[in-house]
């Protein structure tokens, strides 16, 4: 109902949230020694998120060259970062990490989950909105299912023990069938062939976004992102597949199916 309801705007404040508490959990597994930073990374990170979005509202604030608002935010944020950890050494065979890590978490998720904000402002956003969310839940429902009853061989054990290749090409099988209830019930524009495509590039992406952050997980060394879901974990773990899945399907409905 938010996401029917809610305009452009208000969306992109969600968000806005949901980047400060995923980038909140990341830096809590990367840099456990490094609270303050993690906090003042994390804000930096939701501020970050509307220059990526609209360039152009940077330049409502700074005088740029029109176009270069990304180029100026992201190396104004580079300099900030490369001089904070420059005199605030602990440990210096560290610091080259620790500064990859920072950055990482900027590209993880303020970089992708931008792509949420985009794609609910295309032409027909809701639907385009919806059909993500279809893609992946069906996706991921049918990889449960499929891998809990018929899985044998493992996918990719060393990341995740539990998931099956069967149970992989379960969900992919589920995302199509997610994609084909959307063509025939709310986004009529796409065709079957767009069914197959976003279906299997974005529900695979998205798969790979699962395993991108098991991976992570496994070499902090821990077993969920958070515990602001009782239950399911945090937000990044319920984000893992869309941080993937939503680049895929923004630049696809942008370049093929509204450019058409």
């Amino acid at each position: 109902m938010f996401i029917l309801k809610a305009s452009v705007f208000v969306f992109a404040c969600f968000v806005g949230l949901l980047v400060l508490l995923g980038l909140g959990e990341f830096y809590r597994m990367a840099l456990p020694k490094r609270p303050v930073v993690g906090n003042v990374a994390s804000l930096s990170g939701m501020l970050v998120l509307p220059v990526l979005v609209s360039p152009e509202l940077l330049l409502r604030f700074v005088s740029v060259p029109a176009g270069n608002g990304v180029l100026f935010a992201l190396t104004l944020l580079f300099l900030a970062v490369a001089i904070f950890f420059l005199f605030s050494i602990r440990d210096i065979r560290q610091s080259a990490a620790e500064v990859a890590l920072v950055w990482l978490g900027f590209a993880y998720v303020p970089l992708l989950l931008s792509h949420l904000v985009l794609l609910r402002a295309l032409p027909d956003g809701v639907s385009w909105v919806f059909l993500m969310l279809l893609i992946v839940m069906s996706g991921d429902t049918a990889a449960y299912y499929v891998g809990s009853t018929l899985g044998r061989r493992k996918l990719y054990p060393v990341v995740s023990p539990n998931k099956s290749i069967e149970g992989a090409l379960g969900g992919l099988c589920g995302s199509l069938a997610g994609t084909l209830i959307a063509k025939y019930t709310f986004l009529h524009q796409l065709t079957v062939a767009d069914c197959v495509v976003t279906a299997l590039a974005v529900g695979a992406l998205g798969q790979v976004g699962d395993l991108f952050e098991s991976l992570l997980k496994r070499s902090f060394g821990v077993k969920d992102s958070g515990v602001i879901i009782p239950g399911h974990g945090g937000i990044l773990d319920r984000l893992d597949s869309i941080l993937f899945a939503a680049p895929a399907l923004y630049y696809y409905a942008y370049l093929v199916v509204v450019a058409r």
